[in-house]
């Protein structure tokens, strides 16, 4: 589970009851039909016949539900040939219920399956998602998306090198890491929105000066210090070395000048009390929910923020890309991929390109998502959604979002997560806490060939 699926999960508010049905398709597989070419693609959805798509997803709360419910139904009112049979699932069951699924001889069609190494790469590893490159030729994805949306949908056909090779999947929201921000706040302490990494400097310093708490973080669970971390890393190293050490590949190293410079950022921060001293006591959602209620200028976090922190601050909440270098982490929502052993691959890719085309993206955005593509288009008022929708659609085009760090290795999750423990609490030095982080990183790139 990536840090920023852990988010979505933290902040949800609304649960509903997952649908009860049977998994599987009812025809025998016949990945023979896979096309190989774009030339063999069959894209009239219309002339395939009787066709049952079994989708399995886990867009079980509110808004996620909502805009899922109606592109199923506006997609089978479009091609009433097509039946969509959805399996609505938490994600902790997805997790759980889809490896088994996709070893069997009757998988689902359409899965959801979380971009890491530990489900999309193990699955291509295993032969079991189909690569998407004859579709996304013939339907454009490519130009749909950037391609620093499409890297985290890539994979090597051996699942080794995650970010590059086949398309495997087609997600529908994006995610970003910025600085949410108190406006009434800024505009007491007579402070714009930071414009540079300075002015957010002095903007930490300001707020400190006039008793209030610059940063606001609840740590006690581990990986959010992971987003704050990313994004003064961000402002230290080059974006193509922490995409490398992020998507876990060959040809970097976190002994470096440049990180050891954002680790002991880090450690300034605690030591002039612009990140709260109960940092790895306090749990994520309290931490935010503390900001909302007053507490604290500055928070760094994700754009799923928004929808929890938009109701009760209102047009006090700001959102914005950390200011600087062009580079935010960020990436997107579970991935829709097609099963190897689906008998249905024209028909699946037909949904997967409805689901995410720029009518998808209204209605997405119609629900106060994050669409990933087109989000720059999108008709919304003033105030934090806008933010939010201006500052993805600013990162995609500058070619400048970068992976989640526990990307990097099966482990890194827990490796990173305790080590920023650490290193807030002082228990370790910069260079101690990168030497953990490198002893990760390199068993597993030395060993992933």
């Amino acid at each position: 589970m990536t840090a920023s699926t852990r988010a979505l999960l933290a902040v949800a508010v609304v649960a509903l009851a997952a649908t009860a049905c049977a998994p599987g398709s009812s025809a025998p597989p016949a990945a023979s039909t896979a096309p190989s070419s774009p030339a063999a693609v069959r894209t009239d959805a219309a002339a395939l016949g009787k066709v049952t798509l079994t989708v399995w997803d886990q867009e079980v709360r509110g808004a996620q539900n909502a805009q899922m419910t109606a592109l199923n139904s506006a997609f089978m009112a479009k091609y009433p040939n097509i039946t969509i049979k959805r399996v609505s699932r938490s994600f902790d069951d997805l997790n759980t219920t889809l490896r088994l699924a996709l070893s069997g001889n009757e998988p689902p069609d359409v899965v959801q399956a979380n971009n890491g190494r530990p489900q999309m790469g193990a699955f291509v590893k295993a032969g079991q998602l189909r690569p998407l490159d004859p579709y996304a030729e013939a339907y454009g994805w490519k130009k749909r998306y950037p391609q620093s949306v499409l890297q985290y949908v890539s994979y090597t056909p051996d699942g080794k090198d995650f970010g590059q090779g086949n398309v495997y999947g087609m997600p529908q929201a994006g995610e970003v890491v910025g600085i949410l921000y108190n406006r009434a706040k800024l505009a007491k302490l007579g402070i714009q929105p930071p414009a540079t990494w300075a002015d957010f400097q002095a903007a930490l310093e300001k707020a400190k000066q006039a008793g209030e708490q610059p940063i606001m973080l609840g740590n006690l669970d581990k990986w959010p210090a992971v987003h704050v971390f990313g994004t003064v890393q961000g402002q230290h190293v080059p974006k193509e070395q922490i995409a490398t050490l992020g998507f876990g590949r060959k040809g970097a190293s976190w002994n470096t000048p440049e990180n050891t410079a954002a680790a002991a950022q880090l450690v300034d921060w605690m030591d002039k009390g612009y990140l709260n001293k109960d940092v790895n006591g306090l749990g994520y959602d309290a931490g935010w929910q503390a900001f909302g209620k007053g507490k604290g200028v500055f928070v760094i976090g994700g754009s799923w923020l928004i929808g929890e922190l938009g109701p009760d601050m209102g047009k006090d909440l700001g959102f914005m890309l950390p200011p600087g270098a062009p580079v935010a982490t960020g990436g997107t929502g579970l991935p829709f991929a097609v099963t190897a052993k689906s008998p249905n691959p024209d028909a699946a890719a037909a949904y997967l390109d409805f689901i995410t085309n720029p009518e998808a993206m209204k209605v997405l955005s119609g629900k106060g998502l994050l669409p990933v593509a087109d989000t720059g288009l999108q008709a919304v008022a003033d105030g934090p959604q806008k933010d939010m929708f201006t500052a993805f659609a600013a990162i995609t085009e500058r070619d400048g979002l970068v992976p989640y760090l526990d990307y990097a290795t099966p482990t890194f999750s827990d490796t990173l997560g305790a080590a920023l423990q650490d290193l807030l609490a002082k228990k370790a030095t910069p260079a101690e806490f990168l030497a953990t982080l490198e002893k990760d990183y390199k068993k597993f790139v030395d060993s992933n060939g």
